[in-house]
Protein backbone atom coordinates (compact mmCIF):
# COMPACT_ATOMS: atom_id res chain seq x y z
CA UNK A 1 0.00 0.00 0.00
CA UNK A 2 2.88 2.38 0.70
CA UNK A 3 3.96 2.71 -2.96
CA UNK A 4 0.42 3.78 -3.94
CA UNK A 5 0.31 6.50 -1.28
CA UNK A 6 3.73 7.87 -2.20
CA UNK A 7 2.82 7.96 -5.89
CA UNK A 8 -0.65 9.37 -5.16
CA UNK A 9 0.39 12.73 -3.75
CA UNK A 10 2.33 14.03 -6.78
CA UNK A 11 -0.45 12.82 -9.08
CA UNK A 12 -3.07 14.58 -6.95
CA UNK A 13 -0.93 17.72 -6.74
CA UNK A 14 -0.45 17.77 -10.50
CA UNK A 15 -4.18 17.33 -11.13
CA UNK A 16 -5.06 20.13 -8.67
CA UNK A 17 -2.47 22.49 -10.18
CA UNK A 18 -3.57 21.77 -13.74
CA UNK A 19 -7.24 22.16 -12.81
CA UNK A 20 -6.56 25.43 -10.99
CA UNK A 21 -4.59 26.87 -13.89
CA UNK A 22 -7.31 25.88 -16.36
CA UNK A 23 -10.05 27.40 -14.17
CA UNK A 24 -8.14 30.63 -13.63
CA UNK A 25 -7.18 30.79 -17.27
CA UNK A 26 -10.73 30.30 -18.53
CA UNK A 27 -12.01 32.96 -16.12
CA UNK A 28 -9.31 35.38 -17.12
CA UNK A 29 -9.95 34.81 -20.83
CA UNK A 30 -13.69 35.42 -20.39
CA UNK A 31 -13.08 38.62 -18.43
CA UNK A 32 -10.54 39.83 -21.00
CA UNK A 33 -12.90 39.15 -23.90
CA UNK A 34 -15.70 41.01 -22.13
CA UNK A 35 -13.37 43.96 -21.48
CA UNK A 36 -12.12 43.94 -25.06
CA UNK A 37 -15.64 43.96 -26.50
CA UNK A 38 -16.65 46.90 -24.30
CA UNK A 39 -13.49 48.93 -24.72
CA UNK A 40 -12.60 51.55 -27.26
CA UNK A 41 -9.02 50.27 -27.40
CA UNK A 42 -9.92 46.69 -28.33
CA UNK A 43 -6.63 46.01 -30.16
CA UNK A 44 -4.67 46.52 -26.96
CA UNK A 45 -6.84 44.06 -25.02
CA UNK A 46 -6.65 41.46 -27.80
CA UNK A 47 -2.84 41.76 -27.84
CA UNK A 48 -2.67 41.35 -24.07
CA UNK A 49 -5.06 38.41 -24.33
CA UNK A 50 -2.87 36.68 -26.93
CA UNK A 51 0.29 37.10 -24.86
CA UNK A 52 -1.51 35.94 -21.72
CA UNK A 53 -2.91 32.83 -23.40
CA UNK A 54 0.55 31.92 -24.70
CA UNK A 55 2.07 32.33 -21.23
CA UNK A 56 -0.80 30.36 -19.69
CA UNK A 57 -0.25 27.46 -22.10
CA UNK A 58 3.48 27.56 -21.35
CA UNK A 59 2.85 27.41 -17.58
CA UNK A 60 0.29 24.63 -18.03
CA UNK A 61 2.74 22.55 -20.08
CA UNK A 62 5.42 23.16 -17.46
CA UNK A 63 3.16 21.96 -14.64
CA UNK A 64 2.19 18.83 -16.59
CA UNK A 65 5.83 18.03 -17.37
CA UNK A 66 6.82 18.66 -13.75
CA UNK A 67 4.08 16.35 -12.46
CA UNK A 68 5.07 13.66 -14.97
CA UNK A 69 8.77 13.86 -14.06
CA UNK A 70 7.94 13.80 -10.34
CA UNK A 71 5.89 10.63 -10.68
CA UNK A 72 8.58 9.07 -12.87
CA UNK A 73 11.33 9.97 -10.38
CA UNK A 74 9.39 8.50 -7.44
CA UNK A 75 8.66 5.30 -9.39
CA UNK A 76 12.36 4.99 -10.29
CA UNK A 77 13.32 5.55 -6.67
CA UNK A 78 10.98 2.77 -5.59
CA UNK A 79 12.39 0.39 -8.20
CA UNK A 80 15.94 1.24 -7.12
CA UNK A 81 14.99 0.60 -3.50
CA UNK A 82 13.51 -2.73 -4.54
CA UNK A 83 16.71 -3.50 -6.45
CA UNK A 84 18.87 -2.69 -3.42
CA UNK A 85 16.72 -4.97 -1.27
CA UNK A 86 17.05 -7.75 -3.84
CA UNK A 87 20.82 -7.40 -4.23
CA UNK A 88 21.34 -7.15 -0.47
CA UNK A 89 19.36 -10.34 0.04
CA UNK A 90 21.16 -12.07 -2.83
CA UNK A 91 24.53 -11.12 -1.33
CA UNK A 92 23.84 -11.77 2.34
CA UNK A 93 22.12 -15.14 2.01
CA UNK A 94 24.93 -17.05 0.25
CA UNK A 95 27.61 -15.24 2.26
CA UNK A 96 25.92 -16.18 5.53
CA UNK A 97 25.61 -19.75 4.31
CA UNK A 98 29.27 -19.90 3.28
CA UNK A 99 30.33 -18.46 6.63
CA UNK A 100 28.29 -21.05 8.53
CA UNK A 101 29.72 -24.00 6.59
CA UNK A 102 33.30 -22.73 6.90
CA UNK A 103 32.90 -22.14 10.64
CA UNK A 104 31.51 -25.64 11.05
CA UNK A 105 34.42 -27.17 9.11
CA UNK A 106 37.03 -25.28 11.14
CA UNK A 107 35.54 -25.66 14.62
CA UNK A 108 34.66 -29.34 14.79
CA UNK A 109 35.46 -32.54 12.92
CA UNK A 110 32.90 -33.70 10.39
CA UNK A 111 32.59 -36.92 8.46
CA UNK A 112 33.71 -37.27 4.87
CA UNK A 113 30.08 -37.46 3.77
CA UNK A 114 29.23 -34.21 5.56
CA UNK A 115 32.31 -32.53 4.09
CA UNK A 116 31.17 -33.51 0.61
CA UNK A 117 27.71 -32.08 1.33
CA UNK A 118 29.19 -28.86 2.71
CA UNK A 119 31.43 -28.45 -0.33
CA UNK A 120 28.44 -28.98 -2.64
CA UNK A 121 26.37 -26.41 -0.73
CA UNK A 122 29.23 -23.90 -0.80
CA UNK A 123 29.66 -24.36 -4.54
CA UNK A 124 25.95 -23.65 -4.98
CA UNK A 125 26.32 -20.46 -2.95
CA UNK A 126 29.32 -19.39 -5.02
CA UNK A 127 27.31 -20.09 -8.17
CA UNK A 128 24.51 -17.90 -6.81
CA UNK A 129 26.96 -15.04 -6.23
CA UNK A 130 28.43 -15.58 -9.70
CA UNK A 131 24.95 -15.35 -11.21
CA UNK A 132 24.32 -12.06 -9.43
CA UNK A 133 27.60 -10.63 -10.72
CA UNK A 134 26.76 -11.81 -14.25
CA UNK A 135 23.45 -9.94 -14.13
CA UNK A 136 25.13 -6.74 -12.96
CA UNK A 137 27.85 -7.01 -15.61
CA UNK A 138 25.26 -7.70 -18.30
CA UNK A 139 23.38 -4.59 -17.21
CA UNK A 140 26.58 -2.52 -17.44
CA UNK A 141 27.34 -3.89 -20.93
CA UNK A 142 23.83 -3.06 -22.09
CA UNK A 143 24.04 0.51 -20.81
CA UNK A 144 27.45 1.06 -22.44
CA UNK A 145 26.49 -0.41 -25.82
CA UNK A 146 27.44 1.80 -28.75
CA UNK A 147 27.69 1.48 -32.49
CA UNK A 148 25.31 0.43 -35.27
CA UNK A 149 22.19 -1.52 -34.38
CA UNK A 150 22.23 -5.12 -35.50
CA UNK A 151 24.85 -4.66 -38.22
CA UNK A 152 26.29 -8.14 -37.59
CA UNK A 153 24.46 -11.39 -38.33
CA UNK A 154 24.64 -14.49 -36.13
CA UNK A 155 23.55 -18.10 -36.51
CA UNK A 156 20.63 -18.60 -34.14
CA UNK A 157 20.90 -22.27 -33.16
CA UNK A 158 24.39 -22.16 -31.51
CA UNK A 159 23.32 -19.14 -29.45
CA UNK A 160 20.16 -20.90 -28.23
CA UNK A 161 22.12 -24.04 -27.38
CA UNK A 162 24.76 -22.05 -25.51
CA UNK A 163 22.11 -20.18 -23.49
CA UNK A 164 20.22 -23.41 -22.75
CA UNK A 165 23.37 -25.25 -21.62
CA UNK A 166 24.42 -22.39 -19.32
CA UNK A 167 21.02 -22.36 -17.59
CA UNK A 168 20.91 -26.15 -17.31
CA UNK A 169 24.34 -26.13 -15.65
CA UNK A 170 23.31 -23.33 -13.30
CA UNK A 171 20.27 -25.21 -12.01
CA UNK A 172 21.88 -28.68 -12.19
CA UNK A 173 19.26 -30.07 -14.58
CA UNK A 174 19.67 -32.05 -17.78
CA UNK A 175 19.76 -30.19 -21.06
CA UNK A 176 16.96 -32.47 -22.29
CA UNK A 177 14.75 -30.71 -19.72
CA UNK A 178 14.89 -27.63 -21.97
CA UNK A 179 14.31 -28.91 -25.52
CA UNK A 180 14.95 -26.63 -28.49
CA UNK A 181 12.77 -27.18 -31.53
CA UNK A 182 10.90 -25.69 -34.44
CA UNK A 183 7.86 -23.49 -33.94
CA UNK A 184 4.67 -25.41 -33.08
CA UNK A 185 6.05 -28.76 -34.32
CA UNK A 186 8.90 -29.30 -31.86
CA UNK A 187 11.04 -30.85 -34.59
CA UNK A 188 14.55 -29.85 -35.57
CA UNK A 189 15.25 -26.17 -36.06
CA UNK A 190 15.10 -24.99 -39.68
CA UNK A 191 18.49 -24.78 -41.36
CA UNK A 192 20.09 -21.42 -41.95
CA UNK A 193 18.26 -19.35 -39.34
CA UNK A 194 20.28 -16.20 -38.73
CA UNK A 195 19.46 -13.01 -36.86
CA UNK A 196 20.89 -9.52 -37.00
CA UNK A 197 22.88 -8.88 -33.85
CA UNK A 198 26.08 -9.63 -31.99
CA UNK A 199 26.49 -13.11 -30.46
CA UNK A 200 27.21 -11.59 -27.02
CA UNK A 201 23.96 -9.58 -27.03
CA UNK A 202 21.90 -12.52 -28.26
CA UNK A 203 23.39 -14.85 -25.66
CA UNK A 204 22.48 -12.43 -22.87
CA UNK A 205 18.99 -12.06 -24.32
CA UNK A 206 18.13 -15.75 -24.58
CA UNK A 207 20.02 -16.82 -21.46
CA UNK A 208 17.94 -14.42 -19.39
CA UNK A 209 14.71 -15.64 -20.96
CA UNK A 210 15.51 -19.31 -20.40
CA UNK A 211 16.85 -18.62 -16.90
CA UNK A 212 13.66 -16.79 -15.96
CA UNK A 213 11.52 -19.61 -17.35
CA UNK A 214 13.37 -22.30 -15.41
CA UNK A 215 13.61 -20.29 -12.20
CA UNK A 216 9.89 -19.72 -11.95
CA UNK A 217 9.01 -23.28 -13.04
CA UNK A 218 11.01 -25.12 -10.36
CA UNK A 219 10.97 -27.73 -8.89
CA UNK A 220 9.50 -29.48 -11.98
CA UNK A 221 10.31 -27.25 -14.94
CA UNK A 222 8.52 -27.84 -18.23
CA UNK A 223 10.40 -25.33 -20.35
CA UNK A 224 10.67 -25.33 -24.14
CA UNK A 225 12.41 -23.08 -26.64
CA UNK A 226 10.93 -22.78 -30.14
CA UNK A 227 12.30 -20.88 -33.12
CA UNK A 228 11.49 -20.39 -36.77
CA UNK A 229 11.03 -17.93 -39.59
CA UNK A 230 8.39 -15.25 -39.05
CA UNK A 231 5.68 -14.48 -41.55
CA UNK A 232 6.79 -11.45 -43.51
CA UNK A 233 10.47 -11.89 -42.68
CA UNK A 234 12.59 -12.09 -39.58
CA UNK A 235 12.88 -14.75 -36.91
CA UNK A 236 10.59 -15.71 -34.03
CA UNK A 237 11.85 -17.27 -30.81
CA UNK A 238 9.44 -18.41 -28.09
CA UNK A 239 10.29 -19.50 -24.56
CA UNK A 240 7.50 -21.44 -22.86
CA UNK A 241 7.37 -22.31 -19.15
CA UNK A 242 4.99 -23.86 -16.64
CA UNK A 243 5.35 -21.22 -13.94
CA UNK A 244 2.59 -19.26 -12.22
CA UNK A 245 2.24 -16.87 -15.15
CA UNK A 246 2.32 -13.07 -15.34
CA UNK A 247 -0.94 -11.15 -14.75
CA UNK A 248 -2.02 -9.17 -17.80
CA UNK A 249 -1.83 -5.73 -16.05
CA UNK A 250 1.81 -6.41 -15.07
CA UNK A 251 3.13 -7.56 -18.44
CA UNK A 252 4.48 -4.15 -19.36
CA UNK A 253 5.93 -3.47 -15.92
CA UNK A 254 8.06 -6.64 -15.76
CA UNK A 255 10.35 -5.23 -18.48
CA UNK A 256 11.22 -2.16 -16.41
CA UNK A 257 14.57 -2.00 -14.67
CA UNK A 258 14.55 -3.21 -11.03
CA UNK A 259 10.90 -4.35 -11.21
CA UNK A 260 9.92 -7.65 -9.56
CA UNK A 261 6.36 -8.74 -8.93
CA UNK A 262 5.19 -9.13 -5.35
CA UNK A 263 6.66 -8.01 -2.05
CA UNK A 264 10.41 -8.30 -1.56
CA UNK A 265 9.91 -9.59 1.98
CA UNK A 266 7.50 -12.32 0.88
CA UNK A 267 9.36 -13.44 -2.22
CA UNK A 268 11.22 -16.75 -2.18
CA UNK A 269 12.56 -16.76 -5.75
CA UNK A 270 16.00 -15.11 -6.04
CA UNK A 271 16.56 -12.30 -8.50
CA UNK A 272 17.44 -8.64 -9.00
CA UNK A 273 14.76 -7.36 -11.37
CA UNK A 274 17.32 -6.90 -14.15
CA UNK A 275 16.79 -9.97 -16.36
CA UNK A 276 13.73 -8.94 -18.36
CA UNK A 277 14.93 -5.33 -18.42
CA UNK A 278 18.07 -6.55 -20.22
CA UNK A 279 15.87 -8.54 -22.61
CA UNK A 280 13.80 -5.47 -23.47
CA UNK A 281 16.86 -3.27 -23.89
CA UNK A 282 18.61 -5.69 -26.26
CA UNK A 283 15.47 -6.39 -28.29
CA UNK A 284 14.92 -2.65 -28.80
CA UNK A 285 18.55 -2.17 -29.75
CA UNK A 286 18.14 -4.88 -32.40
CA UNK A 287 14.89 -3.29 -33.61
CA UNK A 288 12.85 -6.28 -32.59
CA UNK A 289 9.77 -6.81 -30.46
CA UNK A 290 9.02 -8.86 -27.35
CA UNK A 291 5.55 -9.88 -26.18
CA UNK A 292 4.13 -11.88 -23.27
CA UNK A 293 1.06 -14.09 -23.22
CA UNK A 294 -0.41 -17.03 -21.33
CA UNK A 295 0.55 -20.58 -22.21
CA UNK A 296 -2.98 -21.74 -23.00
CA UNK A 297 -4.42 -24.21 -22.29
CA UNK A 298 -1.61 -25.15 -19.88
CA UNK A 299 -0.44 -23.02 -16.95
CA UNK A 300 2.55 -20.82 -17.62
CA UNK A 301 3.91 -18.02 -19.75
CA UNK A 302 5.05 -17.64 -23.34
CA UNK A 303 7.56 -14.89 -24.11
CA UNK A 304 7.95 -14.29 -27.83
CA UNK A 305 10.82 -12.37 -29.40
CA UNK A 306 10.75 -11.22 -33.02
CA UNK A 307 14.05 -10.11 -34.50
CA UNK A 308 15.21 -9.05 -37.97
CA UNK A 309 16.59 -12.19 -39.57
CA UNK A 310 18.55 -13.38 -42.57
CA UNK A 311 17.72 -16.66 -44.27
CA UNK A 312 20.67 -18.34 -45.98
Amino acid sequence: MEPRRSLGWPILLGVVLVGSIIALGVGWVLVSIAAALGSKNAAFYWAILGVGVALLVLVLVGVIVYAFLTVKAIALSQRQSNFIDSVTHELKSPLASLKLYLQTLTRRPVSAEQQADFHRFMLEDVERLDTLIDHLLDAAKTLQRRGPRGGETTALEPVLVQARDAVAKRYSIGTDTIPIGALDTGGALPDGLRVRGRPADLEILFRNLVDNAVKYSLPTPDVRVEAGAATGGGVVVRVLDNGPGIPAPERRNVFRRFVRLGSELERSTPGTGLGLSLVQSIVRHLRGRVTVRDRAPATGTVIEVRLPGVRR
